[in-house]
């Protein structure tokens, strides 16, 4: 099992990588980026296995699309975004340098694992940081192999040795350490709340998200057809174990048999209120959701609830009346378990959307079908979420893998949702920008920064992390950049001044240690 101290030595190393490879160029670290996410690209069927045979959630297919998105994809979306050049503003007399948070300790969950290894990997590398992969513990195996491929990976493109580093073996004494030491720099928590709390009361500088409970709302406007096939395909996605999956669906009133309709033609499987009460009795037994039917398939939760569904069965839809707190089919189910309720028009849909959002998923997203803007501007303006997906799943719209949303796995709740962000998690979170800002008067002119960058390519061999010279392993190749102490001066008088100094120093350890 790792250690405090092995975990210790990590950051160390990992803090020492960090600042190494904060002195790298654009071009260099484009390199090492592209040759990280084709490793994760190679290896993103196999990880989706591992990641399901360890976890027991999910769908392979599924998880591959999740990793191929999460290692090319990123790569591919932030396409000719620069974060490591430094940016010039001729016109406001500025000059940004971006300055790397340094050491990422990057907590990934078990629904999501893999993808979410890659995901945070790739966004600390893109903007020069190190990265420390903390991954939960029922998908530790999967974590920390898919970590050594992007590890090896950055280290044969040029990295420095320990520029992503993972804890093989988690627990939560080690993670709370590594949250709270010094030398992590940042940490980005994905997971349940638990764990975000704990990261925001580390007392390092975290990045949080808070949970999904997402209202999907069907209005008498929308194409029925296409928004049950979507709302299905969305439910089935992975087996809902994304945050962003749908979990209450609101239909108007008007539309609702006919939706139903489709619905069933799509897959889904409509529960009687019979079948409802089972199912509600078998998923929150104790008013808590049953952590079993986290990413298992619709037709193994229907048999564990004792109801009689095909094989085929993509999703349980259960109808349900008020939306309430004290109705456990309106809270969060990471599962391909929908409830359904109706609404008499559009404003009571909406107000019934904000009530899924008050029991759970404040900031977080929700999904609306509709061919009416000033409907979806009311949705979008009353219901208290940071994402609105239109006409789409919202597993793969809000997650950014459907949309122009930045794919991520990794949802700002903001303000509402108690994140310090609300964006869906970017490279730019990872950055800092030191601006060189100049006398703003006409009459002072500015310096010419086009041609001038602070950074640069590693001359020669890959930096190698010092080492003891009494290591059994043999000593490292010394760093790239060799600093010499300034010669000692031979000026009897600051001998003399080091003497007292030295008396003073001993003479107030002897007092500390008399106390």
């Amino acid at each position: 099992m790792t250690t405090t101290a092995q975990a210790g030595h990590m950051l160390e190393r990992a803090r020492w990588a960090a600042a190494a490879y904060a002195e790298y160029d654009a071009g260099t670290v484009s390199a090492i980026v592209s040759a990280v996410a084709e490793a994760g690209y190679a290896a993103a069927e196999r990880f989706a296995a591992d990641a399901v045979a360890e976890t027991g959630m999910g769908v392979v297919a599924d998880k591959v699309t999740k990793n191929r998105a999460c290692s090319r994809g990123i790569v591919d979306y932030y396409t000719g975004q620069d974060f490591v050049s430094p940016r010039v503003d001729h016109a406001r007399k500025i000059v940004e340098l971006p300055r790397p948070a340094g050491v990422v300790l990057a907590l990934t969950p078990t629904t999501n694992p893999v993808a979410t290894v890659y995901f945070k990997t790739i966004l600390a590398l893109m903007t020069r940081n190190a990265v420390v992969i903390a991954p939960h513990p029922r998908a530790k195996r999967c974590s920390a192999d898919a970590a050594r491929v992007l590890a090896e990976a950055a280290v044969a493109a040029g990295a420095p040795d320990g520029i992503v580093a993972v804890v093989d073996e988690p627990s939560i004494p080690l993670v709370q350490a590594l949250m709270a030491d010094e030398r992590t720099d940042v940490i980005v928590a994905t997971g349940g709340t638990g764990v975000v709390r704990a990261a925001y009361s580390s007392g390092n500088p975290a990045l949080g998200v808070g949970p999904g409970n997402v209202p999907v709302f069907v209005d008498a406007s929308a194409d029925i057809t296409a928004a049950a096939k979507r709302i299905v395909d969305s439910k089935a996605f992975d087996n809902s174990v994304l945050c962003t999956n749908e979990s209450v669906l609101i239909a108007e009133e008007t539309i609702a048999d006919k939706l139903r309709g489709a619905l069933t033609r799509a897959g889904a499987h409509i529960l009687d209120e019979d079948g409802a009460r089972r199912l509600r009795a078998y998923m929150f037994a104790d008013g808590h959701l049953n952590t079993e039917v986290v990413g298992r398939d619709a037709a193994w939760i229907a048999g564990q609830a004792g109801l009689r569904v095909t094989p085929k069965t993509r999703v349980l839809i259960a109808p349900f009346g008020d939306v309430v707190a004290e109705e456990m089919l309106a809270h969060e189910k990471l599962s391909p378990v929908l409830g359904m309720t109706t609404a008499a028009d559009a404003a009571r849909g909406i107000r019934a959307a904000r009530a899924v959002v008050r029991i759970g998923g404040a900031g977080h997203s929700a999904a609306i079908h509709s061919e009416n803007p000033s409907v979806i501007a009311d949705f979008a303006a009353q219901v208290p979420v940071l994402r609105v997906s239109v006409n789409v799943g919202n597993s793969t719209g809000s997650s950014g893998l459907d949309t122009n949303l930045a794919p991520s796995m990794t949802i700002g709740t903001g303000f509402v949702g108690r994140s310090s962000i609300g964006e869906n998690l970017a490279p730019q979170h990872l950055v800092n920008w030191a601006r060189i800002a100049y006398n703003a008067e006409s009459g002072v002119p500015m310096g010419d920064f086009s041609a001038i960058s602070p950074w640069q390519a590693p001359a020669g061999a890959v930096p190698a992390y010092p080492r003891a010279s009494n290591d059994p392993g043999g000593a490292a190749a010394p760093a790239r950049r060799a600093y010499q102490a300034p010669p000692r001066s031979a000026d009897p008088n600051l001998d003399a001044l080091r003497a007292e100094l030295r008396a003073l120093v001993v003479e107030e350890l002897a007092q500390l240690i008399k106390r």
